[in-house]
């Protein structure tokens, strides 16, 4: 695959009267007294000014004299990336496809820098992938979070959000995708394994390894919209997927809104993550597969009417036994969709959920021990449970007993468990008021995101 790289620029230089520039500076052609494709006069050109090279007045890749404005335009990119690169908050990048961070390559994002994605399915949907041994530096801010998004939202350089979309828009584009070399638990106890939403010949989307530290880059402060193509049937891109994530990698104050299916997926990895809120998505809210062993922290989740569990928790698939934990983790319901469950154990789950704060859901609604080995290992103390504060609990449904073999294929035989088993519930699950929870994480730490923008919590 082959990088290719369309810059389209607008209103870059504001020329005084008879400063020797047309408005087609940007043409390449000298036409009046430029200089190749320069604005001539007191403006400095600024068709090239992020290259790198002084190419006129500029300063370094700065865009010099007093009429200059900063440069501004689309640039398109797909294929592989195969040298360091910057990308700037004064251009929208476009992706085209699969755009991949190849090993051995840095890419650093500016603060406020837009990303859109294009429409497609299949081969040709379309994502940011950070290979194994590549590296992202993308690292917002507060004021200014870097935001993945679809082309089809009208949302501008310099602003943090667009007028024409709601969290109701999935499905517009693909995703992020950051692999690495840390382990995981795969079956037959292979060391890598192809991720999730990519074809299995582009080998850019394999994943795992020996390193439990090693280092994908910087992650922080970003909001990505919208996502979720379909790849293949039933199989459509996480809004991030981290596959094989060691804990030299930084990731925090994510957020994920109207993705079709997860919202964030763990694939194996030890990378520890926390401020991450996951908004309206169509399948699960947070995800976590293949022995991933860090810790989730401090994180929200928040359903809409066409979202399914809020946490979906399998286990190792190999004979590494990686164990998560959550620590302190609000989930929103919502009464009016058709799934809206807690929380999903299934396949082997092995880990500790701590301190979990629940409000919104339907009546119904229950956490689920998926089949006869998950709740063997609720018995054994292997999958832990404490300080769950719900409102609205009820014991009686909290844990529900699905009739499925060890594959999550239905059964007629029934699980056996200790009779102690809803009891030993009730020592961890306490009713409490809306708002009176002493656990669950802080808000407050989301006030820079799109979701708290548009009321979500």
């Amino acid at each position: 695959m082959i990088l290719s790289t369309m810059i389209f620029f607008s209103a870059c230089c504001s020329e005084e009267p008879g400063s020797g520039a047309n408005a087609s500076c940007f043409n390449g052609i000298q036409d009046g007294d430029e200089t190749g494709v320069d604005c001539g006069g007191s403006c400095a050109p600024c068709a090239t000014c992020d290259d790198g090279i002084q190419n006129g007045g500029e300063t370094g890749v700065d865009c010099g004299g007093p009429d200059c404005e900063p440069c501004s335009g689309i640039v398109v990119k797909t294929g592989l990336i195969l040298s360091d690169e910057k990308w700037s908050a004064n251009n929208i990048y476009q992706l085209a496809g699969k755009v991949v961070v190849d090993d051995g390559v840095t890419l650093e994002i500016e603060p406020g820098t837009i990303i859109k994605g294009e429409r497609g399915i299949g081969s040709l949907a379309s994502a940011l992938i950070v290979a194994r041994g590549g590296t992202i530096m993308a690292m917002g801010t507060e004021e200014n979070p870097i935001v993945f998004t679809t082309i089809e939202d009208n949302i501008q350089v310099g602003q943090k959000a667009g007028t024409n979309l709601s969290e109701l828009d999935q499905g517009l584009w693909g995703g992020v995708l950051i692999l690495g070399y840390a382990p995981g638990s795969f079956r037959g106890d292979v060391k890598e394994v192809q991720i999730e939403g990519i074809p299995a010949g582009d080998t850019f989307g394999l994943y795992g390894g020996d390193d439990p530290e090693d280092n994908s880059g910087i992650f922080q402060y970003v909001s990505i919209r919208h996502g979720g193509a379909l790849i293949g049937e039933g199989n459509e891109i996480n809004g991030l997927t981290l596959g094989g994530v060691g804990t030299g990698t930084v990731i925090n104050n994510v957020e994920v809104v109207a993705n079709v299916d997860d919202g964030i997926e763990y694939f194996g990895g030890t990378v520890n993550t926390e401020n991450m809120l996951v908004w309206a998505q169509g399948d699960d809210g947070l995800d976590i597969d293949q022995g991933y062993a860090g810790t989730v922290s401090n994180s929200v989740v928040i359903l809409d009417v066409s979202s399914d569990h809020a946490l979906e928790i399998d286990g190792p698939e190999g004979s590494l036994n990686g164990e998560f934990t959550l620590n302190n983790i609000t989930l929103i319901g919502n009464a009016d969709t058709p799934g809206g469950e807690y929380a999903d154990y299934r396949s082997r789950a092995m880990g500790a959920s701590n301190g979990i704060y629940a409000y919104g859901f339907k009546d119904n609604s229950d956490v689920e021990l998926d089949n006869n080995q998950v709740a063997q290992n609720y018995l054994d103390g292997i999958l832990t449970f404490s300080n769950w504060e719900v409102v609205g609990f009820d014991n009686s449904i909290f844990l529900e007993k699905v009739a499925t073999d060890d594959n999550g294929d239905p059964t007629e035989e029934k699980i056996i468990l200790n009779p102690d088993f809803t009891s030993r519930a009730a020592d961890w699950t306490t009713q409490v008021e809306q708002g009176a929870n002493t656990v669950g994480a802080n808000l407050g730490d989301f006030n820079w995101t799109y979701a708290k923008g548009k009321g979500a919590f």
